[in-house]
């Protein structure tokens, strides 16, 4: 062994306990592709946070196998290994008995990314024509949202205060609700840069963070997060009269996004149309093909300890059967390179939607990005193409607009 990696273990607490320092480092590692795998992760960095830790396992395990001990080194691999399963045995008993640990899975509103935002100063994000403020869509439910305005308008924008943000959602100009995905905030750096992208074409865009997520109080559930979203809709709508109000969903933000849509259609007023961005068929199918189930895919009694978990935290988002209530032109956007949500349950649901009765008389357009591209799960606002595909669709809906 070289003397400065014997030099190294001989002064750590590897040397002492390396079997529970490995295990504490593969448990580390486990939570770093996790975090890996959420829609807010930095790539660079969390690969970088992967790779060392898996070298700081490869030094565990060699410290396993070089620092004396009075037992034999299979003894201390047998040790490490029965630890593992144990741990790998565990966490599916743990989340049945503990079903909300996996609706905390799904939601991922814990996870603060960028950690240090001001949410309250959107222009820290470089959006210099937002408004920050908060509507309540219950009693003593709190959500926070932003109002980006076209870029056009953004030099009338500065120093304007909320009533005049509001009054310009009278103007010709089109509106935006975008629903946000799993983890982080409406201050995403890929969310933001979506912003500016549709800012750009001329539209308003108005998201918020759901109840639990970002600067928004309550707790997170389906129901209320469909419910947060049809309340910002309707105030929107109240506001725009007549002009065109588009519904885009990212991810998680897609089952919300269909959810609400389906209410809308059923009322009678459906939008002008839906946007999903990376959608999935339902919770169940979604998670069963999520990278971190790979785990615990073939693990007999994969459905009953973890997608049954989720079913009882009254989780279904169930867009595959909201389409056949949706009466409104549809556009589909997945990236085949998508590792989050994968791109064949995106064209499952395209599929299913272009058989819905409902949707019969409607457009229903699927748009694949190529694997060269490298849009993956959330990139997919870098494409030159996005732009010429909206002005195509608001001209297809509103050709004299």
């Amino acid at each position: 062994m070289p003397l400065w990696l014997r030099t190294i273990l001989s002064n750590s607490v590897l040397s002492i306990h390396p079997a529970r320092s490995l295990l504490c480092l593969f448990v580390l590692w486990i939570i770093m592709l996790l975090l890996l795998t959420s829609e807010t992760a930095n790539y660079k960095v969390f690969r970088v946070w992967v790779h060392v830790c898996f070298v700081c396992l490869c030094v565990c395990v060699r410290a396993c196998v070089c620092v004396p001990c009075r037992r034999g080194m299979m003894w201390r691999l047998r040790r490490f290994f029965m630890w593992v399963l144990g741990v790998y045995l565990a966490i599916p008993v743990i989340i049945k008995l503990c079903p909300s640990i996996q609706a905390k899975l799904v939601f991922l509103n814990f996870v603060r990314m960028p950690y240090f935002i001001d949410l309250k100063r959107p222009l820290d994000q470089g959006l210099n024509h937002t408004i920050n403020f908060y509507l309540q869509p219950e009693e003593g439910i709190s959500v926070g949202v932003w109002h980006t305005v076209p870029t056009q308008m953004w030099k009338e924008a500065q120093g304007k205060d909320g009533q005049w943000f509001e009054s310009t959602l009278q103007s010709v100009h089109p509106v935006m609700l975008y629903l946000h995905g799993n983890a982080g905030s409406r201050g995403g750096d890929h969310r933001v840069q979506l912003y500016k992208v549709l800012s750009s074409l001329g539209y308003h865009v108005v998201t918020f963070d759901y109840r639990g997520w970002g600067d928004s109080e309550g707790s997170p559930s389906e129901r209320g997060m469909t419910a947060d979203a049809l309340f910002i809709y309707q105030w929107v709508k109240q506001r725009i009269g007549r002009k065109p109000l588009y519904i885009w969903g990212h991810s998680l933000g897609t089952g919300v996004a269909t959810n609400l849509v389906r209410q809308l259609c059923e009322q009678g007023a459906p939008p002008d149309s839906l946007i999903l961005e990376s959608p999935f068929t339902n919770i169940r199918e979604e998670a069963k093909s999520h990278p971190f189930s790979m785990v615990y895919r073939y693990l007999p009694g994969f459905d009953w300890f973890f997608l049954d978990a989720i079913s009882a935290n009254d989780i279904r988002f169930a867009s595959d059967e909201n389409v056949n209530h949706i009466s409104c032109p549809v556009l589909i956007l997945h990236a085949e390179d998508d590792t989050v949500v994968p791109f064949h349950l995106g064209k499952k649901l395209y599929n299913m939607a272009a058989q819905s009765k409902s949707l019969s008389g409607h457009k229903v357009q699927f748009i694949p990005f190529p694997v060269s591209l490298g849009y993956r799960h959330k990139f997919i606002y870098r494409s030159p193409e996005l732009p010429h595909i909206l002005r195509q669709l608001w001209g297809q809906l509103w050709p004299n607009g």
